[in-house]
């Protein structure tokens, strides 16, 4: 039996439309997925961190995997919350590798964070970007060392403006062979 992969994306907290809109248009292509969108009550307050003025990114991730599916969808929750998880000063998002749950933060993608005007073409092929690497994860990928793949690791801003937006052929060949082979399952 062989199905096509979903990716469930979830607004967590107040989340551009027209971001949500975009990222269901660019992101179901990559993974040869179909893409939709649900509303789900999520209470981000227990992963607020008072003392960093961010929310853990990780205690974020499981309030997602309550909402997990067994038919092998992805969910995406979409955020503007600042994360983190202890190690790092901040992080863009974080998933589970191999997982069914990922998370990505506009936050530090806009413009306005850095004190620049804003620009919502920039910060749309930015969330794109991190929403793909974010989704790699959950699809199995790894970090990538590959300048031109979007599964390389972003450390800043400027790392994801660099990065490409796709795949390089090694990690696309490693997709499609999950693909393949838990679409045969």
């Amino acid at each position: 039996m062989t199905t096509t992969p979903e990716i469930v994306l979830v607004p967590i907290g107040d989340v551009d439309r027209e971001l949500l809109e975009y990222l269901l248009f660019a992101l179901p292509g990559t993974f040869g997925a179909t893409g939709t969108q649900r509303t789900m009550q999520i209470d981000p307050s227990d992963a607020y961190n008072q003392a960093r003025q961010q929310y853990h990114s990780t205690q974020l991730l499981r309030r997602l995997h309550d909402f997990r599916r067994h038919d092998g969808a992805k969910i995406l929750g979409v955020t503007n919350f600042d994360l983190f998880i202890p190690i790092f000063t901040f992080v863009f998002g974080e998933a589970q590798l191999g997982g069914s749950v990922a998370l990505m933060s506009g936050h530090r993608l806009r413009q306005e964070f850095y004190g620049l005007s804003g620009d919502q073409d920039l910060f749309f092929a930015r969330a794109e970007k991190e929403a793909t690497h974010e989704l790699g994860h959950a699809f199995g990928l790894m970090h990538c060392r590959s300048f031109d793949c979007v599964m390389r690791f972003s450390n800043s801003v400027e790392d994801v403006d660099v990065k490409a937006s796709d795949l390089c052929a090694l990690c696309d060949t490693k997709l499609r062979g999950h693909l393949d082979s838990t679409m045969a399952a």
